[in-house]
């Protein structure tokens, strides 16, 4: 396949700059693959599209504010933009400065430190948190790396906003951004129809803005990334199946997750890459943000809802002013 099949036409307008509020107010677009039908609603009517006994699996990665400033030795200023999850203390940085080198120690403050271990590629180094609790000195020195299409700064709505309501695993420096649409009072909602929920986590990374690059879909290669499906997540999964019920996917993170080692618990890395020709095992119904065309999520939500309807959908969504990517609207492909 080629990766301009995936291409779309879309208005700078229609990029979504800010959160709606409340969350739950974001238009939702609902697919249903088999009478190739559109509906147009809100997530607050989420429920409406579900049945009792579904189950949605969230990510419960948390976004660590992942852009960090400061100086070497001699007084240079240097940017630091942690990228990948190894360990809590143990990062892939790009470093951005003069004469990056291995050995170079980072003050980011007085008792908070970067030293770089080795180089990686291009401008990418495998960096150490010094520091006692390094996470918890990320968060207060760090800065949210919001997505570049932006083409804005951060600001303080992003700190509460580009964060899910059960953020909880730190090591995301993007969030699962089909999660960003659920409130307390939704999760309450769909709760009393008596849908389920369950987490898994998978800590997403820098290579999630990766363009793609390669002419075929087939020759591109994505990012490893940390993920963890707990025994008690498989077991809830089982369960639904047993009762009838769909497993409903909560964004593009959750399908890795749950795919990469279908219905058993997991925990290590994935290089899970799923384009059109993918058999799905676990996932019956997703939940994903609009995605940026020729882009690898892109890949996978057609994989799920077939390329044609959904490139339709697109079309349509622009057509209807649908908000896309980060903070913008959502599908429901059942």
């Amino acid at each position: 396949m080629r990766v301009e099949e995936f291409d779309y036409e879309l208005p700078e307008e229609l990029i979504a700059k800010y959160p709606v509020v409340p969350r739950h107010s974001a238009r939702l677009m609902v697919l249903d693959r088999g009478s190739q039908s559109i509906k147009h609603d809100t997530f607050w009517n989420l429920p409406d599209h579900l049945e009792e006994g579904d189950l949605l699996v969230f990510n419960n990665t948390k976004v660590i504010p992942a852009r960090l400033y400061g100086r070497k030795p001699t007084g240079g200023k240097v940017e630091v933009v942690l990228t990948d999850y190894v360990k809590p203390d143990l990062w892939k940085a790009l470093v951005g400065g003069k004469k990056i080198r291995k050995g170079l120690s980072i003050e980011i403050a007085p008792d908070f430190g970067i030293e770089v271990l080795e180089h990686i590629e291009d401008g990418k180094f495998l960096v150490r948190l010094m520091g006692k609790d390094p996470l918890k000195l990320v968060d207060r020195y760090g800065h949210i790396p919001i997505p570049p299409y932006l083409r804005r700064e951060e600001e303080d709505i992003d700190r509460e906003y580009y964060q899910t309501i059960f953020a909880e695993e730190e090591g995301a420096v993007a969030s699962p951004t089909a999660s960003l649409h659920f409130s307390e009072e939704l999760l309450e909602k769909l709760e009393r129809k008596g849908i389920g929920r369950t987490f898994v986590t998978l800590h997403v990374s820098y290579g999630t803005f990766k363009p793609v690059k390669t002419d075929s879909v087939e020759e591109h290669v994505v990012e490893p990334e940390y993920i963890r499906v707990p025994e008690e997540t498989v077991e809830k999964i089982h369960n639904t199946k047993e009762r009838g019920g769909r497993v409903v996917a909560v964004g593009t993170t959750v399908v890795r997750a749950l795919e990469t080692s279908p219905f058993k618990s997991y925990e290590g890395w994935t290089e899970l890459y799923i384009y059109p020709g993918y058999e799905f095992k676990v996932v019956d119904a997703l939940i994903t943000n609009f995605h940026l065309p020729r882009s690898s999520l892109l890949f996978l939500v057609s994989a799920f809802g077939g390329k044609e309807f959904v490139l339709k959908a697109y079309r349509e969504a622009v057509s209807k002013e649908y908000r896309f990517y980060s903070y913008g609207d959502g599908m429901l492909i059942l």
